[in-house]
This record gives C-alpha cells, structure tokens and sequence, in this order.
C-alpha cells in the first residue's frame, strides 16, 4: 500500500512537472553540495553552514585538496572566500572596495587574515603590492577585473597561479588573452555555484611546476 500511494505521489508530481525539482530536493549531488542552503541563506556556504568560495562546485573540489598551509594568498573582492582560505593557508590578504561589506565580513575573519579598503582606482588595483611580497595564489574576483589581471601577474611567486572567476563573462577575455601571452596554460571549470542556478566559469592560469600540482 505504501509503495502504491509512493508511486501514485510520484506520478501527480510528474504529471505537472514537479517531479524532478522534488528529487533534487530530496537526494541530489546538490543536497550533499549544501546548494540549497546557500540558496535561501544567500550565502556561499556547504551543507553544514561552513563557507565556501562563491566558485564553481567543480573548482572547489579541485582546488581544495591542492591547498596548502604555507601558502600566501592575495584576493580582489572577499567575502566567504577569504574566509575559505584563512582557515587553510599561511595568510591571506584581501582588497574590497566596498566599506560597509568590511565591517560585516571583518569579524568572521581569522587571526591571518586581512582585508584592504580601496576605492575603485589604481590603489584598488595595485593593492597587492602593499606587503611587498609574491602570492601562491592571486583570486581576481572583484572590479576592474582585467586591469587587476594585468597588474597583479606580476606579484606571482615563481610557483603561483591565477585565479579568475566568471571568466565565461565576453569582456574579461582580454585577462585571459593576457595571461596565455605571458606564457600561463588555463584550465575552465564550468557548472553551478553556491547561491544561484546558473551556470558559471572558473578559470585557474598555471606555469610547469606550479603549487597545485597541476
């Protein structure tokens, strides 16, 4: 009897198009990724409430297990990515442009990390100079997104690579034109991300001998 009323709800369900936004919901790759909790917290968040960088689910689990706790790490843009990185590298340094967003992200941040307020400009765009040091990682996922490209390569360690999100976007294709110029390989990782449901693109640049091991 239960299995006949299942397969009759199954069926109403089907009938008018429901059916497969309830799977979803119910057991899915998306359940288990925390898609859905990040979409009605609107935050860039896992399954269990922990944050995630607002990537491609694809380059998270890419990126993750490759991170390492002597890394360096330099953002455009933070948020729950900075805080992502804080908890696994050696330190993290952030530009954001937005100052009311600072106060709201700064509290949640640990120990290592530190984020810049910068107008839009050039102190926005050459922030990555202010330590005076070379990053493992650069995340260009803020404004001015292909002068940040063309600025920040020059503060990668030897090792270091590139990240660039929503790279699928037609007017950041002169930052990977850039990169590919200058020598770097790219690998795109595209499909859904925390918060939304459509699809995205995220772009790492390497070099041979790089620090994720790519």
């Amino acid at each position: 009897m239960v299995k006949f009323l299942k397969k009759q709800g199954w069926g109403i369900l089907n009938s008018v198009g429901f059916g497969g936004a309830v799977q979803l919901y119910l057991k899915s790759a998306l359940k288990e990724y925390g898609w859905f909790r990040s979409f009605h917290s609107k935050q860039s968040v896992d399954a269990a409430g922990n944050p995630l960088p607002w990537y491609t689910y694809s380059f998270i689990f890419f990126l993750e297990p490759r991170i390492k706790p002597n890394f360096e790490v330099f953002e455009y843009g933070s948020g729950n990515s900075t805080r992502w990185y804080g908890a696994r590298v050696k330190h993290i340094a952030a530009v954001e442009h937005d100052a009311q967003w600072i106060e709201i992200i700064k509290p949640k941040l640990p120990a290592n990390s530190i984020v810049y307020s910068r107008p839009q400009g050039p102190s926005y765009v050459e922030a990555v100079k202010n330590e005076g040091k070379k990053y493992n990682i650069i995340v260009v996922d803020g404004r001015n997104r292909v002068k940040c490209t063309a600025f920040a390569a020059e503060y990668l360690t030897e090792d270091g690579v590139l990240i660039l999100d929503n790279s699928e976007r037609d007017w950041y294709q002169p930052a990977k034109d850039l990169m590919t110029n200058k020598g770097y390989k790219s690998i795109d990782f595209r499909g859904m991300l925390p918060i939304v449901g459509h699809e995205s693109c995220s772009t790492v640049f390497y070099r041979d001998g790089n620090c994720l091991g790519i």
